[in-house]
């Protein structure tokens, strides 16, 4: 087991095996090591050691953590990783590199590895570390906080503009409130916010998902992408097939509420299985329905199945997308279709939504389009209640209705 001694008190030093080929990079971290005092070498090996020679020099220190160099020989860490994390007495893992290269990181905490320090090895950076390591082993109390807010919208019919509103809403929100925002999409099967964004970013929601259970900074800050000032978790490039373990999506949303103020979700349809894991996570839960009937008729069937499955009206609302003035049924008579309120309805704003598109950024409040998302992202981020009436007088004023075609 971990020694008691260097885990006694924050601060103390903890105990390491440093496993480094790069004699440079060695000499890197052990100057560095002397100004943090977050590790005290016991034992610095000068090359990869086999399987045998590990295990003996392992029962022997009884290190609190080992140091590996990723950097010189990537399989061969990797190898020695896989040993150390099933070998008794256990050690915690950290990688080190001369580089902040992505790919060490992830593949070396696939493997079991714990945290990640790259050359210059700054001071705070190891003392982080080497607290993350302490807290893993006893854990603190966390100090009390208000935990981020997850909004989630979901579709009753694929390409009803789910996927718009909550990058939009995502936006809004930063702008109006500039606390912290992620916009997570979880349509692992055919998620378009990436295409939408114009990301071009190599790690998605998916990557997150496998490493729902060692979350840490490190990993986090590079699994993200940034758009518009929030940050963003994209589906795959490739669809992904493969059932969304419920265990491993609420470790993620819990990980994220801890750094967000606000946590966007872009889901499938709501019929399908990573949309209703969503129900018990999601803080608000919106439907999206446009206004024509095939997607109207499936929103009635989604309405149904939610009252079947035991949710209150009061744990999602009704959003109608791409209304026009000129039809002629309004907000009461689709609120008579749904038999359930509805909570805003947005203008069917074609070329102000493609221009955006085609830029990749964020909806102004120069449109019409723009200043219904305003309005949506002022109820969800708590307006007062003479704008929530003022919203409420332009929504019954409007009545736009459903599409002819």
């Amino acid at each position: 087991m971990m020694s008691s001694t260097s885990f006694g008190s924050m601060g103390v030093e903890l105990t390491a095996i440093l496993i480094c080929q790069d004699r440079d990079l060695a000499a890197t971290f052990s100057r560095s090591v002397e100004n943090s005092r977050a590790f005290q070498i016991m034992a610095d090996l000068k090359g990869y050691p086999p399987r045998q020679t590990l295990e003996i020099r392992l029962r022997q220190v009884q290190p609190d953590v080992v140091l590996v160099d990723l950097a010189s020989n990537l399989d061969a860490a990797c190898d020695l990783i896989q040993v150390i994390s099933q070998a008794a007495p256990a050690a915690a893992i950290i990688g080190i590199h001369n580089s902040n290269d992505s790919k060490a990181l992830l593949r070396s905490l696939r493997l079991g590895a714990t945290d990640f320090l790259y050359a210059p090895f700054e001071q705070g950076a190891q003392i982080e570390a080497a607290d993350r390591l302490r807290r893993l082993r006893e854990p603190e109390q966390p100090a009390e906080r208000e935990l981020g807010k997850v909004i989630a919208f979901a579709s009753s019919k694929p390409g009803s503009g789910a996927s718009t509103l909550s990058a939009q809403t995502a936006f809004t929100i930063k702008k109006m409130t500039g606390r912290r925002v992620l916009l997570l999409d979880l349509d692992l099967m055919g998620g378009t916010i990436g295409f939408y964004l114009k990301l071009n970013h190599a790690y998605s929601m998916l990557d997150a998902i496998e490493h729902a259970n060692r979350l840490n900074p490190a990993v986090w800050s590079s699994m993200i992408a940034h758009s518009g000032g929030i940050d963003i978790l994209p589906s795959p490039d490739s669809p992904v097939s493969a059932e969304v373990p419920g265990d491993r999506l609420h470790a993620v949303l819990q990980y994220a509420r801890m750094l967000y103020d606000w946590i966007v979700v872009d889901l499938p349809a709501v019929f399908y299985r990573p949309s209703l894991l969503m129900l018990t996570e999601a803080d608000y839960m919106y439907l999206v329905s446009t206004g024509e009937l095939p997607s109207l008729h499936l929103a009635r069937k989604a309405i149904n199945m939610l009252t079947q499955l035991g949710l209150t009206r009061d744990r999602y609302k009704l959003l109608v997308n791409r209304v026009n003035k000129r039809d002629g049924i309004g907000l009461a008579d689709l609120e008579k279709i749904f038999s359930s309120p509805v909570d805003a309805m947005f203008p069917n704003d074609y070329f102000s939504l493609h221009r955006v598109v085609t830029l990749g950024q964020p909806l102004g409040v120069d449109c019409e389009l723009g200043k219904a998302v305003e309005g949506l992202a002022k109820r969800i981020s708590g307006n007062t209640e003479a704008e929530k009436k003022k919203s409420t007088a332009m929504i019954e004023a409007a009545r736009p209705a459903l599409s002819q075609t």
